[in-house]
């Protein structure tokens, strides 16, 4: 077993384990968080989409080797400021989102990701950035998830 460090939510950790486990896996087993889900561990499903350094990724086709200890690893449980909700966990909840939930939290952290990368572009999101969310939803709240991403974009 080795040990694997990086930033996760604002913190260092360190974790022993080996080194071709997934770091979906060592979030969830051994670390405790749990807002990730697992789908299909093909990165194909995108339950799991968290952000590694700014940027969407997921944590279930990723060995724990390939994150070095400076990487910055936020899941939805590391988005939100204390108490006070993420824009677009508002608008989540404003928009009546999630009906199972168990696509949620990768659905924000993607929408999240692909907004702030718009704006640093200087842009709004358009037709096609929505088209570049492929996480998916077993519940069909596709309409909900686009509003809710709208609403949100204006105040991040």
């Amino acid at each position: 077993m080795s040990q694997h460090s990086f930033v996760l939510n604002g913190k260092q950790v360190t974790v022993d384990t080996e080194d071709n486990v997934r770091l979906l896996w060592v979030l969830r087993d051994l670390l405790g968080v749990t807002g990730p889900k697992y789908g299909c561990g093909l990165n194909v499903c995108k339950a799991c989409t968290s952000h590694i350094n700014g940027k969407a990724f997921n944590p279930c086709s990723v060995p724990v080797s390939d994150i070095k200890a400076t990487d910055e690893v936020t899941t939805i449980e590391g988005l939100s400021d204390g108490e006070t909700l993420h824009p677009m966990q508002e608008a989540w909840l404003e928009h009546d989102v999630a009906q199972c939930g168990y696509c949620q939290p990768g659905q924000i952290m993607a929408a999240v990701a692909k907004v702030k990368a718009a704006k640093a572009e200087g842009r709004e999101l358009g037709d096609s950035d929505f088209d570049e969310i492929r996480n998916i939803c077993r519940c069909g709240t596709y309409f909900r998830i686009r509003e809710a991403i709208k609403s949100a974009e204006s105040k991040m």
